[in-house]
């Protein structure tokens, strides 16, 4: 089984952290793994896109557009710009989050989420829309958006591992400060997509 799954949105939304835990969790599963990230010029809001290839036949890190079997949007205008790599019939999970670009506050561009969220209806046959954020800080801290996210995929079943592997790989790599908080943000996840 092979499984590409593309990570994007912006800094500071956990992006990288995400697909270390989904290629870690792989790699313990006995799955070959390659990766890939491209981190924008700023640390914080800069665009951020990871690419995890799990199983036989991938041969490289970068996932052709068009190939992509799951696209995690944190963000979600970076979800729109990230649905060139998804293949027809591929599963989005988007974040409601909107982070406003500069060129936006400054009055250059606009900047319309209504309109994004309608494009991604149009567009993705499978997807999945939740305010991972606000989740987060329902957890405890926002800044726990992409476990949240990471919940809601384990929640499809579609993951080559199952979800407590996914769950065990998460905490050995988080903190033990912030496993609870952790551990809240998972299952508000999975609760948003419909699992237990």
């Amino acid at each position: 089984m092979r499984l590409d799954i593309v990570i994007t949105g912006v800094g500071g939304q956990g992006n990288v952290l995400a697909s270390r835990i989904l290629a870690k969790a792989a790699m313990e599963w006995g799955l070959p793994v390659r990766t890939s990230e491209a981190i924008g010029m700023a640390q914080r809001e800069g665009v951020v896109m990871s690419q995890v290839r799990m199983g036989e036949g991938a041969y490289g890190a970068l996932i052709p557009d068009g190939s992509a079997d799951i696209l995690l949007g944190f963000e979600l205008a970076e979800t729109i710009r990230g649905l060139a790599k998804l293949k027809t019939g591929g599963v989005v999970i988007a974040n409601r989050q909107t982070i406003f670009p500069v060129s936006v506050s400054l009055g250059l561009s606009q900047y319309e989420p209504e309109q994004m969220i309608s494009y991604l209806e149009n567009t993705a046959a499978q997807y999945h829309l939740l305010d991972a954020t606000a989740l987060a800080g329902e957890a405890g801290t926002y800044k726990c958006t992409n476990i949240v996210m990471l919940g809601a995929l384990a929640s499809l079943g579609i993951l080559p591992y199952d979800e407590e592997h996914l769950k065990q790989v998460m905490l050995d790599v988080i903190p033990p400060k912030l496993r609870d908080i952790n551990l809240r943000a998972f299952a508000l996840g999975r609760q948003a997509l419909g699992g237990e």
